[in-house]
């Protein structure tokens, strides 16, 4: 019995099987059986092959290289600066240029900076304090805490601010968000009202480490608290006016380079095809086809008198204020406060035709958000020098301008026998399953 189911299995093994079909006379079923076959031979046309490219092999590991430069010359006369010319290794930051760039428009500079005790505030807005007719009347802000530092008289030598309790009008206030009982470092004393609070001896909000005395600032006698810090301590928060308007006017330069190392495909400046590598005659590179998005040619004069345009995207000379304009944004605007734009580049290339197909695409978009409580860009930047007696000071500068950020991305795609059969083969299942509902 054994013996006779083995030998049917093993001869069952050799017989063909075929499927039989009921041919079904309506036209409504043969006219949806047929729309279906239709969908999806259109799909894999034309969606598959033609849209998304599904014949090649695709390799998005762009390698990226970007050279910027930007030019213009500006003339400005402030009492802060004078008279004073402005060139690109004035207001370029960082100077050697890259994926990205800084271009100062504004700037505060405080100059000769000595580390020594001053005022904490210099002016009644720089303490946090509002504008409203609620705190001033309920509460005299201009004078200090404590008996020790009486309102209305600067005292000859600093003193400890003396131990204080809140009036009534004053624990409301702070009940209320308006002011804060701040304290002049880590001694327990009460501030003047309105001084923003600080942990005991240092603030991340503060210009410097609170001695825990209390001293007059400036020529009315408003009071605060004394620091330890580079005095004197920076003044205003934001720039009154635009110093660099011509700003708008200056032109950058970009050099982007790319290769894609899966064909071996790169766009460069100058052709490199069976060039050897030095003084290795032996090892010769392989034959490339090398340009960039700057076009390649011998006329020297080219980049010196054209600009990019939709027309024109093989010069990469661009306008600094069409740069934001493209963005959606007013320059004078921006560059005020200060910003950050993105210039994106991508490359789409199609290896299957000529190299100079491949070319890049732009697009300009403002990154830090117009609206967002923390819109615009600045930093500080401080010179250091020593005079005669080999004291040290320093000029501190908090520079306001527009940062731009090249960012490059892209892919190629080169026809390749896998994925085309791999693709056919999905087309075909599905109109097998088609065929058997």
């Amino acid at each position: 019995m054994g013996q006779l189911g083995c030998r049917a299995l093993c001869l069952g093994l050799l017989d063909y099987k075929t499927e039989k079909y009921v041919v079904v006379k309506n036209k409504k079923v043969g006219l949806l059986y047929r729309l279906l076959q239709l969908a999806i031979l259109l799909y894999l046309l034309g969606w598959v092959f033609l849209e998304k490219k599904g014949y090649q092999v695709v390799d998005a590991a762009v390698q990226s290289s970007v050279i910027t430069k930007v030019k213009g010359v500006a003339f400005t006369n402030t009492s802060e600066l004078r008279e004073k010319i402005w060139d690109e290794a004035d207001y370029v930051m960082p100077s050697q240029g890259g994926n990205a760039f800084f271009v100062i428009t504004s700037l505060i500079v405080t100059p000769r900076q000595r580390q020594t005790t001053c005022a904490e505030w210099r002016k009644r807005r720089q303490a946090g304090l509002r504008d409203s007719p609620k705190v001033t009347e309920s509460v005299n802000v201009q004078g200090l805490s404590g008996d020790s530092c009486p309102a209305h008289r600067a005292p000859t030598s600093p003193t400890p601010c003396a131990p204080r309790t809140a009036t009534a009008p004053e624990e409301k206030l702070f009940l209320e968000g308006t002011v804060s009982r701040g304290t002049c470092g880590g001694l327990g004393h009460r501030a003047p009202l309105g001084i923003p609070e600080a942990p005991p001896g240092t603030s991340a909000s503060l210009p410097g480490v609170r001695t825990g005395r209390c001293v007059r600032a400036g020529s009315k006698g408003r009071g605060t608290c004394e620091i330890s810090a580079w005095c004197p301590v920076e003044g205003r928060r934001r720039p009154e006016k635009l110093l660099l308007e011509k700003a708008a006017d200056f032109t950058v330069y970009i050099k982007n380079s790319i290769r894609f190392p899966q064909f071996n495909f790169s766009k460069a400046l100058a052709s490199q095809e069976g060039n050897s590598l030095g003084p290795f005659p032996s090892l010769r590179c392989p034959a490339v086809a090398r340009r960039s998005n700057v076009r390649d040619t011998k006329d020297k004069s080219f980049l010196k008198s054209c600009h990019f345009g939709p027309h024109n995207h093989y010069c990469p000379i661009f306008r600094l204020g069409s740069l934001v304009h493209a963005a959606g944004h007013d320059f004078r605007e921006m560059a005020l406060e200060g910003g950050v734009i993105g210039i994106r580049i991508e490359w789409d290339c199609d290896l299957d035709q000529a190299p100079s197909a491949c070319r890049p695409r732009y697009s300009f978009s403002r990154l830090d958000g117009a609206r967002a409580a923390a819109s615009g860009y600045n930093f500080r930047y401080a010179k250091y020098y020593q005079d005669a007696d080999g004291v040290e000071f320093r000029t501190l500068t908090k520079v306001y301008g527009i940062r731009f950020d090249v960012l490059v991305s892209g892919k190629a795609g080169k026809f390749s026998i896998v994925p085309t059969l791999v693709n056919v083969g999905s087309g075909v299942a599905l109109m097998r399953a088609c065929s058997s509902t």
